[in-house]
This record gives structure tokens, C-alpha cells and sequence, in this order.
């Protein structure tokens, strides 16, 4: 997939000094906030929006085949206290109930959902669900079977995976990421993007 792919797909959808706290395990942050705060005035419409989000992705809460037939593959594998990420690139704009990458946690054979994922070039204007706050992602080249590594140009990547030799995918530049934890609880709130509740995940 290349830069303009990637852009179409996700840049449309869905550097602080959070960046430095979780770069070395996966490049994202836990929140910058946006524009608009505070969760609390909106309550009904996040509600509205979860219900929403949920009764669109429940088809692949636990099924993961049925997400990677209708074109979510991976791009990164797991990613510590967040999940393995699958993206569709056919998904453009923002909708609650088509987002463009699916956040998966799991355990052995079993796969279960726990986030869904926009990502954008820049902090949107106006945020796209009320009270979001956002993360970021690293410019990074992305490989067939989830690898990736953090550069900041294209020509800086490599025809195959350095870790596993999987053939490159794609690369994108600095991202801010908008999780919206649907699936799976996060203590630490509904947009962040680490979940401690996902530690136990971590080794699969």
C-alpha cells in the first residue's frame, strides 16, 4: 500500500511530550487533548455514539475471520497495554460505524475486540465524538505481518520486514490517533490508548 493509500484510507478517517512516555514500546501516547473536553456535557451523545459503534462492529467482537474477509489486515502486531491493530484501507471519512482499523486483544487461539481506531494528519477541528482526546503515532513503514519500524520518510524503509523479513506494506507520516475503547473497559478513560486492563494480553 502506498503513501496516497494509506492517506485516502485513514488520514481522512479515523509532537507531544506524551510521545516519549510509550515511543519505546509502541510509538503512541495516552491523550492530547482536543479541542472540546470533558465528556460529561455530552453524556447522552457518547452514549449514542457507543451503541452505535457497538451494534455496527458486534459481527466481529469475536470473530476476526469474518473482519479480515470484509479487508481489515494487520499492521501491527501487539502493541503492550493496546491490542494488535487491523486496518481497512477501503474505509475513508469519519463514521462511528465503519472505523478504519479494528484494535484486537489475544489469548491463544482466541481473538475478542477492544477498540476501534481513527487516525488523522492533525488534530481535527472539531472533534468527531464528544469529549475526544487524542494519541499519536510515529512515522512508520509497515510490513505484511504486523512488524513495523519508526521512520520518518519512506526511502528510509526497507523492502522486507528487518525483524522478519515480511514484505513492506506501506508508510505514513506523524499520525494522531483517536481510540474509542467500546469493547473492552478502560479505567484510564474511553479515548486513551493504553488500557492497563489490557496487560494481561501482552504475551498473547
Amino acid at each position: 500500500m502506498r503513501l496516497t493509500s494509506i492517506t485516502a484510507a485513514v488520514a481522512a478517517a479515523s509532537a507531544t511530550a506524551a510521545i516519549a512516555v510509550a515511543a519505546s514500546a509502541s510509538g503512541t501516547t495516552g491523550t492530547v487533548p482536543g479541542p472540546s473536553a470533558g465528556v460529561a456535557s455530552n453524556s447522552s451523545a457518547l452514549a449514542a455514539d457507543v451503541v452505535a459503534a457497538r451494534d455496527a462492529t458486534a459481527k466481529y467482537a469475536t470473530n476476526l475471520a469474518k473482519a479480515r474477509a470484509a479487508g481489515y489486515q494487520i499492521i501491527t502486531r501487539m502493541i503492550p497495554n493496546m491490542g494488535y491493530h487491523f486496518m481497512n484501507a477501503k474505509v475513508s471519512g469519519f463514521n462511528v460505524r465503519k472505523p478504519p482499523i479494528l484494535v484486537y486483544e489475544r489469548r491463544g487461539k482466541s481473538w475478542h475486540l477492544g477498540a476501534l481506531e481513527w487516525v488523522f494528519t492533525s488534530i481535527p477541528a472539531k472533534p468527531p465524538l464528544p469529549g475526544a482526546t487524542y494519541g499519536a503515532f510515529g512515522a512508520a513503514c509497515h510490513y505484511a505481518d504486523g512488524t513495523f519500524v519508526f521512520a520518518a520518510a519512506q526511502s528510509s524503509c526497507a523492502a522486507t520486514s528487518p525483524k522478519t523479513h515480511a514484505k513492506f506494506s506501506f508508510w505514513h507520516p506523524n499520525l494522531v490517533t483517536l481510540h474509542f475503547w467500546v469493547w473492552y473497559p478502560n479505567p484510564s478513560g474511553i479515548y486513551m490508548g493504553i488500557n492497563p486492563l489490557a496487560s494481561p494480553f501482552n504475551n498473547g
